[in-house]
């Protein structure tokens, strides 16, 4: 299945139609899309019996995040090999680096993001893993029945607050209002041959500056939810951003930063793409 937020309502997508998941389950199921996460199973029950509807076509513009309000949200950094020496830091071998995004960061996948005024924004493309089964403690082997879905997101960062503190302030410099795209919809981990090599990347203004395959993962999804898990529970609805690979602004000779004007396109194969577009403050 395809999930969506179309509106603030919570849709099953099926090709270019949505079907409103209120209305198709005769308000068994509310409108809201972060509560669904909390009956997930029996979501995906009724939805994988139901005969739905017919869907009705939508505007792409119109989709929010599918998780617009998860109550945590973990990000990974340095999980590619290459992403790590970019950035001058010796891969990491047994524990992933993990930082957090504000939730009031995250928005849908077709957005307007303003550059805050002095600052050299930054573009890391990355899959999104949602849980839909509460994890704790939970083995590499059994991770994947504990996720939702799988979603593209970006993890926009504004390299000079990032850096103006010791250690660096990873979470607040990644933080800023639009700097937490999650789109274009959710798809479920059935609906991939294997979910642990999908390829990502993006694009600046039609240029390819990143693209890889979750594959080349030093931590791929399964470790990172036994890694998370093993210290916090990981509640139904919660997000992670499972690191970005090669390619990043900060890590190129000269350096190089969003502008006003730019577009960003990022993709996860499987799942769609984000479009960001990037303005000035005013």
């Amino acid at each position: 299945m395809r999930i969506a937020n179309l509106s603030g309502r919570l849709a099953v997508l099926d090709g270019g139609l949505a079907v409103d998941v209120e209305t198709a389950s005769g308000g068994r199921f509310g409108p809201d899309p972060q509560a669904v996460y909390q009956r997930w199973a029996e979501f995906t029950a009724w939805a994988g019996r139901a005969s739905l509807p017919a869907g009705q076509a939508y505007d792409p513009r119109a989709l929010g995040s599918p998780v617009p309000a998860p109550r945590q949200v973990f990000a990974i950094g340095l999980n590619f090999d290459e992403h790590a020496a970019e950035s001058g830091f010796v891969p990491p071998d047994t524990e992933p680096p993990v930082f957090t995004k504000f939730v009031s960061s995250i928005t849908g996948p077709y957005t307007e993001v303003v550059i805050p005024p002095g600052g050299n924004v930054d573009w890391e493309v990355e899959l999104v893993a949602v849980i839909g089964e509460p994890a704790r403690d939970v083995a590499a082997g059994d991770a994947w029945s504990h996720v939702a879905g799988l979603s593209v997101g970006q993890d926009l960062s504004e390299r000079v607050l990032q850096m103006a503190a010791t250690p660096p302030q990873f979470s607040l410099g990644k933080s800023y209002p639009g700097f937490g795209p999650i789109g274009p919809c959710l798809v479920t981990v059935d609906e991939f041959d294997d979910p642990d090599d999908l390829e990502l990347g993006c694009a600046i203004n039609g240029e390819t500056v990143q693209k890889s395959r979750t594959s080349e993962m030093i931590f791929p999804v399964p470790q990172l939810i036994a890694k998370l898990s093993a210290v916090t529970p990981l509640l139904p609805g919660d997000v992670i951003f499972t690191g970005t690979p090669a390619g990043v602004g900060l890590g190129r000779t000269p350096q190089r930063w969003l502008a006003p004007g730019d577009e960003l396109v990022s993709h996860v194969s499987g799942i769609g793409e984000l479009r960001q577009r990037f303005v000035a403050a005013s």
